[in-house]
């Protein structure tokens, strides 16, 4: 069985559109916020402290995608599961499924990777493998 973790959240007003529904970038920040819980439930230090031991700086976004099922509105409880449900090379998949009770809001995907400062540029990233250890913790 694979690790998962799920994070809740309240739709605020200024989380809808005109027509009172949530504006679906939204989704993408709750998703993304929700990856991080899953990292800091899973055991994962935050980025700084990884710099300073590992040379990790974070795990960036390389692709992103999203299927809007239903729509939510303000003052409604919503939560949102994650889990990584693919190892690649140097990138993984992780997935959220958007949920109101028993009712799917939404899914997505994000693809990410784990990155270290360029050794040659610092002001760029380089992807990497994941750490055994750090895959141990998220699977």
């Amino acid at each position: 069985m694979r690790r998962s973790h799920i994070t809740q959240f309240t739709v605020e007003f200024g989380d809808c559109d005109p027509a009172q529904i949530v504006f679906y970038p939204n989704f993408f920040r709750w998703f993304d916020s929700a990856a991080r819980h899953f990292f800091v439930a899973a055991g994962l230090p935050p980025w700084r402290d990884m710099e300073a031991t590992m040379g990790i700086i974070g795990a960036p976004i390389v692709d992103a995608s999203a299927r809007f099922l239903a729509p939510a509105t303000y003052g409604q409880a919503i939560e949102v599961e994650t889990a990584v449900s693919e190892w690649r090379g140097k990138s993984f998949v992780m997935k959220h499924t958007a949920r109101r009770g028993e009712v799917t809001l939404a899914e997505g995907q994000e693809i990410r990777i784990f990155a270290r400062r360029h050794p040659k540029d610092p002001e760029r990233i380089q992807a990497i493998g994941a750490p055994d250890d750090i895959r141990k913790l998220l699977e």
